[in-house]
């Protein structure tokens, strides 16, 4: 797949592939405007390209993506993948009027004193592009955004020496980098169900999504009602399977290097 680490780059134009803009960037998917949110959404996981570039937009998914909410049910309706894809083509190849656009959108008066959720699917897939959402942010503080996100170390470098202050976020486990969350970060993990998560002593954010960076801590969020997902994850949580096969991929490599050692 296509390094997404580095910062933005614009594609190689090509007429005859051209994606249209969509006219405007922020929609509702149903269980966001129960609560007034808005949101910003690129294709889950990966994505190929009209001029056949693929671009992977959760660089460190882990077990979360063999349990994905957003590469099921209506996340692949045609025209909701088109639209996800345009919005990721339109990002790629004209960041700057991308951001322009969005920018401006923003300011408007809708969007005053509102919360934006930055990914229902997705993540911030490259430097460049989380840089981006940070001048966007802070460019309209007169509006409030969160996300999850697995991007761990990318996180660290960028946004936690200098968040906006508009801005909330929760690290979510079932990625590559669970291994760098640390005590003091504010976390959420996938549990199998409701009773999990209060057993557990976690804090659900079933009521209302805004729990995730507004509740209590740390956030619990109940397996989506998918039985093919639900027979994949069992009793476990994401961060529990994440481990397991994290330690089941370290004893191999040690096998291997041991192997090669003797």
């Amino acid at each position: 797949m296509t390094d997404t680490s580095r910062d933005l780059e614009p594609s190689p134009p090509d007429p005859a592939k051209q994606t249209p803009r969509p006219k405007r960037l922020l929609t509702q998917n149903s269980d966001l405007r129960r609560i007034g949110v808005w949101n910003w959404s690129i294709p889950a996981l990966a994505a190929r390209l009209a001029n056949g570039r693929t671009i992977r937009t959760c660089p460190a998914a882990g077990v979360c993506a063999r349990v994905c909410y957003a590469r099921n049910g209506t996340y692949n309706i045609p025209s909701v993948r088109a639209r996800h894809v345009a919005n990721l083509t339109y990002v790629l190849d004209d960041p700057d009027g991308w951001e322009r656009q969005m920018t401006a959108e923003l300011n408007g008066t809708r969007f005053a004193g509102r919360w934006i959720r930055v990914h229902d699917a997705g993540d911030f897939f490259s430097d460049g592009y989380l840089a981006a959402w940070l001048r966007i942010m802070r460019s309209c503080p007169g509006v409030n955004f969160y996300c999850y996100t697995k991007e761990v170390e990318r996180f660290r470098r960028l946004v936690e020496p200098d968040p906006p202050a508009n801005f909330k976020w929760v690290y979510s486990y079932g990625g590559t980098e669970d291994a760098l969350l640390r005590d003091g970060d504010r976390v959420a993990d996938v549990f199998p169900d409701e009773e999990a998560i209060h057993a557990a002593g976690w804090h659900s954010q079933d009521a209302s999504d805004l729990l995730a960076v507004l509740g209590p801590a740390p956030v619990g969020i109940p397996a989506n009602n998918i039985p093919r997902f639900q027979r994949l994850q069992g009793n476990q949580t994401l961060s529990q399977w994440q481990a397991d096969l994290d330690a089941q991929r370290t004893a191999r490599r040690e096998g291997r290097i041991k192997g090669l050692d003797a």
